[in-house]
Formats: structure tokens, C-alpha cells, sequence
């Protein structure tokens, strides 16, 4: 089986993995969904998982409450943890 990692952190991306989780098991690929933490309360987070069905994350890298810049850095040093 195939698989595909999804990054989220952000209303847009949610709203496009939503799209795109729905067809992964058609054609035959294993989704992994890494939250980056970026919008961590409920009503900027979990309700989009929820009313969208998109799957749980397999991982959460609860990175928030910094600046645009560190969030990035801080996103791409977690991440490649992943490669």
C-alpha cells in the first residue's frame, strides 16, 4: 500500500485535506496526518476534524504561541524527524 503524509495546521489546510482523505482509501493509500499544532482549540482545530471527517492525526507537534518565523522553523526541524 502507498502512503501519503498530510501536514495541517490551518483552516485552508483542513479544508483541503478533507477533500483529499475521503479519496486516499479508494485508490488504495495510507493517509498519515501530522497536526502542527498551529490552531490547537477547539473551535479552530478538533471541529473541523469532526464536521469533516477527516482522520485523527497520527501525530501532533503542538507548535504555537510563537511568531510566524519560529513556527515555521520550528515546523520544518519536527518534520524531519519524519523523513
Amino acid at each position: 500500500m502507498r502512503k501519503i503524509v498530510t501536514v495541517v495546521g490551518a483552516r485552508p489546510q483542513f479544508i483541503k485535506a478533507a477533500t483529499l482523505s475521503r479519496q486516499f482509501p479508494k485508490v488504495g493509500v495510507e493517509e498519515i496526518i501530522i497536526h502542527t499544532g498551529q490552531h490547537f482549540d477547539n473551535n479552530m482545530s478538533d471541529v473541523f476534524f469532526e464536521e469533516m471527517e477527516i482522520p485523527r492525526p497520527a501525530y501532533h507537534l503542538e507548535i504555537h504561541n510563537l511568531t510566524h518565523g519560529a513556527m515555521t522553523a520550528e515546523c520544518w526541524k519536527e518534520l524531519k524527524k519524519f523523513c
